[in-house]
């Protein structure tokens, strides 16, 4: 079993022994099992999967930083990270159409910051594509 806990600047997302992580890197997607090598990465915005005695519990995540320790011990530090459940689409949407919007501005002359938005714009995004894959297979 690996001693897992997820953390966000506002609270602690999720902590339990669990038996394996899926988990989206700048890499590409790692799974952590039971005795992996000690690493740190890079999250990239997706889907993270979390196996534990409950079964699998999907979670839509945002950039931040993981670190896998020597004694069967991981760590995420995320910007945000959501079940997949508890999404709230609507909101998730509304939100990406102001950025959109925003973008559109920028685009006609308006000083505005590309890389915010378009980081706004793909985490909104990930929250959908999460939040409506889980939605469908109930």
């Amino acid at each position: 079993m690996i001693k897992f806990s997820v953390i966000t600047p506002e609270k602690k997302v999720y902590e339990n022994e669990v038996f394996q992580v899926s988990i989206p890197t700048t890499t590409g997607e790692i799974t952590v099992l039971p005795g992996h090598i000690p690493m740190v990465s890079v999250l990239q915005a997706g889907e993270m999967r979390i196996k534990d005695k409950d079964g699998e519990h999907p979670y839509a995540v945002s950039a931040g930083f993981l670190e896998v320790r020597a004694n069967n011990e991981l760590v995420i530090l995320a910007d945000r990270a959501e079940r997949a459940d508890t999404i709230d689409l609507v909101r998730a949407e509304e939100s990406r159409k102001r950025a959109e919007e925003e973008m559109k501005k920028a685009k006609a002359g308006q000083d505005v910051d590309y890389a915010r938005l378009q980081a706004l714009i793909d985490k909104e995004m990930n929250r959908i594509r999460v939040g409506n894959k889980y939605r469908k297979l109930k």
